[in-house]
């Protein structure tokens, strides 16, 4: 029985090629049994994970590190890794925690367009109300639950479009791609005036002041004309610049789809 068990674990942590999946991977879905007991009472990995979401909330993805969270938790570094084998498998479980589940699906009466700009709206969220996210690298393809169930629902949104899985698939990587690009250009923008000191009119002001002395109009004649149209003396809501991103990207949807259709 117990060799039967071990092959259906076995199994189930392999993929189609045969190679099995990273840890963190197998125990987002369950498949890796947990320590029932731990070396301090009250441990856990659902405490270790959100002791480390809540520092790297406070105080950025770079304070993360087995040694503070342990630290933060009042136990040994050591015993951490009876729960959670390595740094960056603790970055994949507080990235599934903090994405948690999209919203609700939608129903029959929401149309492609306005499933996807909720979606990306919804999305933003997300990395707005967690900016560390935007840090922690890529290390493949959604994988874990809620990784894979926002993937599941943008898909979804897309159905009955009459386009193909592989450009729906594309769609999916282009709008995802764009939101979390915007916000961390939104954060980091913010980041840096933050940095000057200044308001964000008074930076956009300062900046637009100096590229006004550094740009030959004869030579930079397009950025010489962004300048002197003033657009660069304000600052612009990030909102609205994600706004108007979107509708553009969905505006090339738009037109894919209504070429497939006729």
């Amino acid at each position: 029985m117990a060799g039967e068990k071990d092959r259906k674990r076995e199994t189930a942590a392999r993929g189609e090629g045969g190679s099995f999946l990273p840890a963190a991977v197998e125990v987002a879905w369950g498949l890796r049994e947990r320590p029932s007991k731990g070396p301090k009472p009250g441990l856990s990995l659902d405490r270790i994970v959100a002791a480390a979401v809540d520092l790297a909330s406070a105080e950025g993805l770079a304070a993360v590190s087995m040694g503070r969270v342990a630290k933060e938790l009042g136990v040994s570094t050591m015993s951490l890794y009876r729960y959670v084998s390595a740094k960056n498998e603790l970055y994949v479980l507080m990235q599934e925690a903090a994405t948690g589940t999209p919203p609700d699906p939608f129903g029959p009466e929401v149309g492609w367009r306005e499933g996807l700009e909720r979606w990306a709206w919804s999305m933003r969220g997300v990395y707005l109300r967690h900016m560390w996210l935007l840090r922690i690298p890529v290390s493949g393809p959604p994988a874990t639950p809620n990784a894979v169930a926002w993937w599941e629902q943008a898909l979804v949104a897309l159905d009955g479009t009459g386009l193909d899985v592989g450009a729906r698939l594309g769609i999916v990587m282009l709008v995802g791609g764009f939101v979390k690009n915007d916000a961390l250009l939104a954060v980091e923008l913010g980041e840096a005036v933050a940095g000057s000191g200044d308001a964000p009119e008074e930076a956009m002001r300062r900046y637009s002041g100096t590229l006004r002395r550094l740009v030959d109009p004869a030579v930079y004649p397009q950025v010489a004309g962004v300048i002197d149209s003033g657009v660069l003396d304000r600052a612009d809501d990030p909102a609205d610049e994600f706004r108007f991103g979107l509708a553009r990207i969905l505006d090339g949807v738009a037109a894919l789809v209504e070429g497939r259709a006729s």
